[in-house]
């Protein structure tokens, strides 16, 4: 537990489960929510705005996400202003393209300048960190969301995508990088490592903290009765 405790890198808790989020919002290590459309239709959510008001009636002080869904600019702009007027602790993810994969550059530095909490979504590249950085007004929060683990998906080691990101960022100190879509509970540890602010982690690589320092040869042992456990279970014979 001492290993989390001396985390600097701030965990959000990543899904659309009302009962989930109300878990994590008991457990004082995680420090924010993010929620995105496609896990709220995977929970069964159809009724947008009212999910939304249910989760700030849970979570009212930390940061949570609420992505806009439109592909079209105007209309993600309109659905943005909604969103944050929701709350004070509530940003807007805007992806960073739309489907055409034009660049939401525009939008995001309207939304800023207006005073729009931002989350910048769906990054992969390094050049995209460099385009959305100008975007951002200096003195209002504001996240850029980097997903490290579909970079990894496709072979490459996301950590010096992620160390270029902050790089790039250091300029503006009002935005904070996300560690997004890990795959294990390390990426935790490499995204303190690197200096990364925030990482958004699933209810179900969180529940794997408990595993955090555990003794090998013990969890060696456990593995071992747990095969011969389920061997037995299923009467497996070779005679």
């Amino acid at each position: 537990m001492d290993a989390i405790k001396s985390l600097k890198v701030k965990l959000f808790a990543d899904g659309a489960d009302l009962q989930g989020m109300a878990n994590m919002a008991k457990n004082p290590w995680i420090r924010g929510f993010t929620t995105n459309p496609t896990l709220m239709r995977k929970a069964g959510v159809s009724d947008y705005r009212g999910f939304a008001k249910q989760v700030l009636q849970i979570i009212p002080d930390r940061p949570i996400s609420f992505e806009v869904f439109s592909d079209e600019f105007n209309e993600m702009e309109k659905q943005a202003h909604e969103i944050a007027s929701w709350g004070k602790n509530v940003y807007v993810k805007i992806p960073v393209t739309n489907t055409r994969k034009e660049f939401s550059g525009p939008l995001i530095k309207r939304l800023s300048e207006a005073g729009v909490q931002v989350n910048v979504t769906a990054i992969l590249t390094v050049e995209q960190v460099a385009a959305v950085v100008p975007c951002l007004k200096p003195g209002v929060p504001s996240c850029i969301s980097v997903f490290a683990g579909r970079i990894a998906d496709t072979g490459r080691d996301p950590i010096p995508y992620m160390v270029r990101a902050l790089e790039l960022m250091r300029p503006n100190p009002s935005a904070e990088l996300i560690w997004a879509s890990p795959r294990e509970l390390l990426n935790i540890f490499q995204a303190d490592a690197i200096g990364c602010h925030i990482i958004t982690v699933t209810n179900d690589v969180l529940a794997k903290l408990a595993l955090v320092g555990k003794d090998l040869e013990e969890y060696s042992l456990e593995t071992v009765k747990m095969f011969y456990r389920d061997a037995t279970a299923a009467q497996y014979r070779l005679d």
